[in-house]
């Protein structure tokens, strides 16, 4: 059965914000080692990125080939034709059509969507949704581990990850990475 591993990109408060912090924004010619941890090493195994709507017409404007720019850094095209390539699923009720290769836009249940995704031919998925999406995993025990990608910043707004739920949600801890310019990888693995 495909494994489902939430990606969440948060700051200290638990916002789902890229907010600038010393180094954020340094241009790199390679890849971070956490970025290709999450990412790169995992090309062969996650066949399928699943994110929420405003995740998904924001990666599509930001990180499709379409959207490359003139000299940018070999890592970066590498990661452009991953994801152009890749199976990607919108969750939404309200996008209809999409022109990005390789989508699909999937409503409805969750839990639901998952299962069907779980069942169908191919490698691994990655939910990559957003606070909503990942915030709603974690209160239905939905994927079968998290990667928390922690910024060193205290942020104060936007979309929160953590809100009110039902039941505890328990995690085993799989390892920690520091990463270069302060932020901090945690892997989990949901506790069922």
């Amino acid at each position: 059965m495909r494994k489902i591993t939430a990606n969440v990109y948060m700051t200290l408060d638990g916002r789902g914000e890229f907010p600038k912090y010393p180094g954020s924004d340094r241009p790199s010619p390679k890849v971070s080692a956490l970025f290709r941890h999450m990412w790169y090493d995992r090309f062969d195994d996650v066949t399928t990125v699943i994110m929420g709507r405003r995740s998904f017409l924001g990666h599509q404007r930001t990180w499709s080939e379409k959207a490359r720019k003139p000299g940018e850094e070999r890592w970066l095209l590498e990661y452009r034709r991953y994801l152009d390539r890749v199976e990607k699923i919108c969750l939404s009720h309200r996008l209809k059509s999409t022109d990005w290769e390789n989508s699909r836009i999937l409503s409805g249940d969750l839990a639901r969507i998952l299962a069907k995704l779980r069942r169908e031919k191919g490698g691994n998925i990655m939910l990559e949704g957003g606070p909503a999406v990942v915030r709603e995993c974690l209160r239905r025990n939905l994927a079968d581990d998290y990667w928390f990608f922690v910024m060193p910043v205290v942020y104060g707004r936007g979309p929160r990850y953590w809100g009110p739920m039902g039941a505890q949600c328990t995690l085993k801890l799989i390892e920690t990475k520091p990463g270069e310019d302060r932020e901090i990888l945690l892997h989990y693995e949901a506790v069922r």
